[in-house]
């Protein structure tokens, strides 16, 4: 929380593409992302910032939300507007 409010982590905008994939790669070897395969809410839409985002905030979110766990090597924002859209809910 800060100030209270819910927070959320997701990938900065600027990241580049191999950071997104080792992102991908760092928060799915700690927390389930079958939410992003083919077929589930959070797979559309299909793009590395998409799925990065939602990796690194199920990572951030099961680790206790610490700033700490939204750096991804300074490449994560932590964010208090829920990024969830759709059927896809960020928890």
């Amino acid at each position: 929380m800060v100030n209270g409010q819910k927070t959320w982590c997701v990938a900065k905008p600027s990241s580049d593409q191999a950071s997104l994939l080792a992102n991908i790669n760092y928060a799915c070897a700690q927390v389930d992302c079958r939410i992003l395969q083919r077929g589930c809410p959070c797979h559309s839409p299909d793009s590395l910032i998409n799925h990065a985002s939602i990796a690194m905030n199920m990572y951030y979110q099961s680790k206790g939300r610490n700033h700490w766990n939204c750096d991804f090597r300074n490449s994560a924002l932590i964010v208090t507007t829920d990024p969830s859209y759709s059927n896809c809910i960020y928890a």
